[in-house]
């Protein structure tokens, strides 16, 4: 049984496929996903639609990004839309389009996506590790954290929290394509949607798959 944690996807919908292919999840293991499924890359829909299907096939866990948060908060707020279109909401709303070429609007998001990004968690915690999108404050609980830390700080030195636990994080792309691993904090965002790859680590072991936009996959272990 293995813990899978997975990057920030953002509409790369393709590279999803490829990278759970590569990875191949079994029965017993764990998926969580870092959030940031949506917006920037061209298939923010097909995305949701992957993940909305895998809650079928294996245990996942869905983490909120802050842009789902943008997203979710673009609903019913004009000036939150605005800000949202800005940084990457115009190519989700692409993605919902009833034809190609024609953009979508929120209201052609279908209810079961609204109610899945509803239902999306702020963090995640196994005995050894804590899964969140952005970051955690060092000396403060989980359960205390503040908005700026879980879903929009980045992550610039290394840190280590309290509980003595791995954080796993996304949301500081790294446009070299490399996990960085400062020991303490691992942060998986390789900057799939910019030319990067996607990433999957496995939290026991610290294997790696990536793939990215021209199909080529690569596989390591991240050194202890």
């Amino acid at each position: 049984m293995r813990t899978l944690a997975f990057g920030d996807i953002h509409g790369c919908a393709h590279l999803l496929d490829k990278l759970l292919a590569a990875v191949q999840p079994a029965e017993g293991d764990t998926l969580i996903f870092l959030g940031d499924y949506v917006d920037r890359g061209p298939d923010t829909r097909g995305v949701l639609d992957r993940l909305i299907a895998l809650k079928d096939q294996f245990r996942c866990v869905f983490l909120r990004g802050n842009h789902e948060l943008m997203m979710t908060r673009a609903r019913n707020d004009k000036s939150e839309a605005r800000m949202w279109m800005q940084v990457g909401g115009a190519q989700a709303l692409g993605s919902y389009g009833s034809a190609p070429g024609r953009s979508g609007k929120l209201d052609d998001i279908p209810e079961a996506h609204w109610h899945f990004l509803k239902q999306c968690v702020d963090y995640y915690e196994t005995d050894t590790h804590i899964f969140v999108h952005a970051g955690v404050e060092r000396d403060t609980p989980l359960a205390e954290q503040t908005e700026g830390w879980l879903f929009w700080e980045f992550l610039e030195s290394p840190y280590a929290h309290f509980s003595g636990k791995t954080v796993i994080c996304g949301h500081s792309s790294q446009k070299s394509g490399h996990v960085l691993d400062y020991g303490t904090v691992i942060c998986i965002d390789t900057f799939a949607y910019g030319g990067g790859y996607l990433t999957c680590l496995c939290a026991e072991n610290r294997e790696y798959w990536q793939v990215d936009i021209l199909g080529r996959s690569t596989q390591g272990q991240l050194q202890n």
